[in-house]
């Protein structure tokens, strides 16, 4: 006898869809499982403060202080008492400041000092001209004639002394050195002052300064003044 098969028995006529489906499913738990995360638990906190309008202690008042008032002003008396001025009062006597007539000094007992000024009159403007030694017999011939004697004993005195100095010479230093003086009203030579080219040159033109003679002061309205004097040293090499 020949069997025959059911085509609804049939087990591997839907399998393809079965393998599928079962595939799927395989797959979508083993994601979930890859993706699966575990988290620590977090507690959670409420902020929010609640703060009670009611306070169990009371707050004391700070008490305001009271001071006290001023006492009422005395009362004024009903009846007033006159008191006569039995004081006497001693008056003042104000002397006057005015000197008597013993103690006014008279104008001649008095002492008056001569003061004498430090006077500065140039050479050129002075009334009486200093005189160099030799140049005495001009006073008779003006000031003009004195001047002229004292310039020519000033370059005579220059020539005598001048010296050229060494180093100088050797250095080819050569130039004018500005000389100024005062002559004093005891007729001395002071305040000399120069400016030259060189260190060498200034100190032979101070020297030759130096070596002047005591001079007749100046005078002016009679008196001795002090009469200042400039004159150039010219150095000059041959």
């Amino acid at each position: 006898m020949e069997l025959k098969k059911n085509p609804k028995a049939d087990i591997r006529r839907n399998s393809s869809l079965y393998f599928a489906i079962g595939l799927a499913i395989v797959t979508l738990v083993s994601w979930r499982a890859l993706e699966w995360k575990k988290y620590d638990k977090t507690e959670t906190y409420d902020f929010e403060m609640n703060v009670d309008d009611t306070l169990d202690e009371e707050v004391p008042m700070t008490e305001q202080i009271k001071t006290p008032p001023p006492p009422p002003p005395p009362a004024a008396p009903e009846v007033i008492e006159v008191v006569e001025d039995e004081v006497e009062v001693e008056e003042t006597v104000i002397e006057s400041s005015e000197s008597s007539e013993e103690d006014i000094v008279e104008i001649e007992d008095l002492e008056v000092e001569d003061f004498e000024e430090d006077v500065t009159v140039p050479f050129a403007v002075i009334e009486d001209v200093p005189i160099f030694p030799g140049c005495e017999s001009e006073k008779g011939n003006g000031a003009a004639a004195i001047r002229a004697c004292f310039n020519e004993m000033m370059q005579k005195h220059i020539r005598k002394n001048f010296r050229y100095p060494e180093m100088a010479q050797e250095m080819g230093i050569q130039g004018r050195v500005f000389v100024q003086f005062t002559i004093m009203k005891d007729g001395s030579i002071g305040n000399i002052r120069y400016r030259g080219p060189d260190k060498s040159l200034e100190a032979e033109a101070l020297r030759i300064i130096q070596k002047l003679p005591n001079m007749i002061p100046g005078k002016q309205r009679g008196r001795p003044v002090k009469v200042p004097f400039s004159i150039p040293i010219t150095f000059k090499l041959q």
